[in-house]
């Protein structure tokens, strides 16, 4: 197959859409069954397995891999489900949090505190270089190790932890304002954290 050769090569690699699309349709298929008996969700299964194409293509300058085209997929889609998974046990114990805590009144201005805050972290996130901010999205809110951030972008392990390092000294340095509110946002939602 065209892509799998040229993809598994690290120098001047050549994209093709037909390749591309012989690829989907040799893999889909498995890695969509693969997916469903991990997470028992048709609907969500197909829906992981065809981001992983659209990150696969979209990133396919970046790619570095040091497998076959097969196997990398399959440890893509795994990681893809673990976060999809993690991301679902962090929703319900958010709905468990808001349900326990709309019993309790919480002041307005609290509301308005934290609604102000993720607008600069949302602003502040916009003003990060592009790759850094891509491995920052990944590490922080796809809650990937920096081996499998490294594993997906073809970069070196040192390369993810410089970018990090940058990301967060950008961010310190843009939200240095809202550090106290971030630390009181921290005490007051202490047992929504644990």
């Amino acid at each position: 197959m065209e892509l799998t050769r040229t993809v598994t090569q690290t120098t001047s690699i050549q994209y093709d859409d037909a390749a591309f699309e012989q690829l989907f349709k040799a893999h889909y298929k498995a890695l969509h069954i693969y997916v469903n008996t991990m997470i028992r969700d048709d609907e969500m299964a197909e829906e992981i397995v065809q981001n992983r194409f659209m990150k696969f293509w979209e990133n396919r300058e970046l790619l570095n891999i040091q497998t076959s085209v097969k196997a990398y997929l399959y440890k893509c889609v795994y990681h893809d489900t673990l976060n999809f998974l993690k991301h679902e046990k962090v929703k319900t114990r958010y709905q468990n949090y808001t349900m326990h805590s709309s019993q309790v009144s919480e002041p307005a201005s609290h509301r308005i505190e934290l609604n102000e805050l993720e607008s600069r972290v949302h602003g502040a996130m916009e003003d990060l270089p592009e790759q850094c901010r891509l491995i920052f999205h990944m590490s922080r809110f796809e809650e990937l190790k920096y081996r499998e951030i490294a594993d997906q972008l073809g970069l070196s392990i040192k390369t993810v932890e410089s970018q990090m390092g940058k990301a967060l000294r950008i961010l310190r340095l843009k939200l240095v304002d809202f550090l106290a509110l971030i630390l009181l946002g921290i005490m007051f939602y202490k047992d929504f954290l644990n």
